[in-house]
């Protein structure tokens, strides 16, 4: 059971770890980390690059979490064996292994020099596969906060929280309860630096000045 679960985890780190936003960053001649809020993820991509490409990293982002997740029953179905010698339940605590890799992968890329972004849209593919009405949950949670109050932060972090909360009252199981709120932990951790500028009021709303991609 061990080795399945470390085989996932694996997986889901090394498709996380894909620096979409660095690479589409470069091939436009800029490096990602260097501008903006310095974050790969597809906000600052979208601010820096405009927002045509910040949706493609957002996008490729998502797949990644999802591909990490889907990846145990994928190999359930391409494999030919039905069972492959474990249960559903043994392989949704897999796919739940290969999410978490893929969300430590984006987060801290072995291919970035372990820098990365916040795991927003690369949790929200996994969840789409993992636990769909909590993943529609939390869009919806996004799409409210951001039309009324503009922030990308204060909308990914609140999305974040739904999770567990939905997984709660919709009676699934306590793993899940349990790793929707991890994930919801991590990503408020990641968007410390938000939470601070939130509170001086000085972090960038939607809508607001474009990023300069030729400042150091």
């Amino acid at each position: 059971m061990l080795t399945p679960l470390l085989i996932a985890a694996v997986v889901g780190y090394l498709l996380g770890s894909l620096p979409f936003g660095y690479l589409v960053a470069r091939a436009k001649g800029v490096n990602i980390f260097e501008v903006g809020s310095k974050n790969p993820g597809a906000t600052n991509v979208g601010r820096v690059l405009g927002k045509g490409l910040g949706r493609l990293v957002l996008v490729l982002d998502a797949l990644k979490g999802a591909a990490a997740t889907f990846a145990p029953w994928g190999w359930r179905l391409v494999s030919g064996r039905p069972s492959g010698g474990f249960d559903q339940q043994q392989y949704g605590e897999f796919a739940v292994a290969g999410l978490v890799g893929a969300l430590l992968g984006h987060s801290f890329s072995c291919f970035t020099g372990f820098r990365g972004g916040k795991g927003v849209a690369t949790g929200a593919g996994g969840f789409a596969v993992l636990f769909p009405p909590g993943a529609l949950i939390a869009i919806a949670v996004w799409l409210v906060t951001v039309g009324l109050f503009r922030y990308v932060s204060l909308a990914s972090m609140l999305a974040a929280a739904s999770l567990p909360v939905s997984a709660w009252f919709l009676g699934r199981s306590l793993l899940l309860i349990v790793v929707a709120g991890c994930v919801a932990l991590f990503v408020v951790i990641r968007h410390r630096a938000n939470i601070s500028r939130l509170l001086a009021g000085t972090e960038s709303k939607v809508g607001g000045k474009k990023a300069d991609a030729s400042s150091p």
